[in-house]
């Protein structure tokens, strides 16, 4: 069945760097474009990051422009969340999400991966 698992998340002090993957099985990312959502204890989910099925467009929310870096390896069917620089304001549960549009909406949630940033 279709999936995308999300993992790379834990605990680092401010300053420190993570790597998010997200991993799809059951289909293929070739044709998704990707995002990276987080949503923290009482806030609302925030788009963090977005990438093109071909990485010719990306994009990304105003608090982490310039230390998060989105990235995506078709063949590994992985997408990537590279965060440095991290801040106590980044700690929150990040989700990766598939969206494609060839007919009709395709789309698609992982879990979640818990980052905490903490001193």
């Amino acid at each position: 069945q279709v999936q995308l698992v999300e993992s790379g998340g834990g605990m680092v002090q401010p300053g420190g760097s993570l790597t998010l993957s997200c991993e799809a099985s059951g289909f293929s990312l070739s044709t998704y474009a990707m995002r990276w959502y987080r949503q923290a204890p009482g806030k609302e989910r925030e788009l963090v990051a977005a990438i093109s099925s071909k990485s010719t467009n990306k994009d990304y929310g105003d608090s982490v422009k310039g230390r998060f870096t989105v990235s995506r390896d078709n063949d590994k069917n992985t997408v990537y969340l590279q965060m440095n620089d991290l801040k106590v304001e980044d700690t929150a549960v990040y989700t990766c999400n598939a969206r494609s549009f060839v007919d009709r909406l395709y789309e698609y949630w992982g879990q979640g991966t818990q980052v905490n940033v903490s001193s």
